[in-house]
């Protein structure tokens, strides 16, 4: 399968510590790829790094088979447009309507009309179950909500690639369950690749197709959660077998 993103001996450095070290990964097109760590370990800064928003070091990235290191700021641009990405706080604007959040990049960088980006944010609304809540204000609305509504804003545009980045820390366990079914649905209906930076074990299983761990600034282990479960000696991967073996026996 064809590699949407690929990371050649990348290494990231801040200041005396190296986050990122020769780091390899290839993300395969179509695919759910789910990266766990430890705090601190690197997961967060991995996905700006392929976004083009932090520098790294040494290596090179590709995206869409185009090399972006050292590309224009023009080329990082077109290609980073082709990407959506779900934020850890949803990051909405608290004094726009949840149309504005979702249609703010059209509204903002687009000669489209603002009454066919409304339209066009309502119908992505639907997709994500917040159909009618379109003229509500971020502070009407739960965390889960808030959540969908950033879903809704990374999808409207249709990327190819979408990033979340830990998208049920805060969420009860039942709203968690929510939005793990609708990513899962995003994923089989806009045939999207996604990449999950997450702690959550029960996400992690239900909705990747690969698991990835970083550790000591590189990849450590990469597979099926299956085939993590049966092989993985790392300590990370064993405590959240526990606790999904856990889950299971309930």
């Amino acid at each position: 399968m064809e590699s949407i993103i690929s990371l050649r001996n990348v290494s990231v450095r801040f200041g005396d510590t190296d986050v990122l070290k020769c780091l390899n990964l290839d993300v395969r097109q179509g695919e759910s790829l789910v990266i766990v760590g430890s705090s601190g370990c690197g997961k967060t800064v991995l996905l700006k790094t392929i976004l083009g928003l932090i520098p790294i070091t040494e290596g090179e990235i590709y995206l869409f088979g185009e090399k972006i290191n050292g590309a224009p700021k023009s080329k990082i641009m077109e290609l980073r447009s082709r990407v959506g990405m779900v934020f850890q706080s949803s990051a909405l604007f608290d004094s726009l309507t949840v149309w504005e959040n979702v249609g703010f990049y059209y509204l903002n960088h687009s000669d489209i009309p603002d009454e066919k980006i409304r339209s066009l944010a309502i119908e992505i609304l639907k997709d994500v179950g917040m159909d009618g809540f379109d003229g509500f204000l971020p502070e009407q609305l739960s965390g889960g909500m808030k959540k969908r509504v950033s879903i809704a804003r990374a999808l409207i545009s249709k990327p190819e690639i979408i990033f979340y980045d830990e998208p049920t820390t805060g969420l009860d366990p039942i709203m968690a369950e929510s939005i793990t079914r609708l990513i899962m649905d995003m994923h089989k209906k806009f045939k999207t690749t996604d990449i999950t930076v997450t702690h959550d074990i029960k996400l992690a299983s239900l909705i990747s197709d690969r698991i990835a761990l970083i550790g000591n600034g590189t990849i450590e282990e990469i597979g099926t959660f299956q085939e993590l479960r049966e092989k993985s000696k790392s300590q990370i991967i064993r405590s959240f077998l526990v606790m999904e073996g856990t889950n299971e026996k309930r």
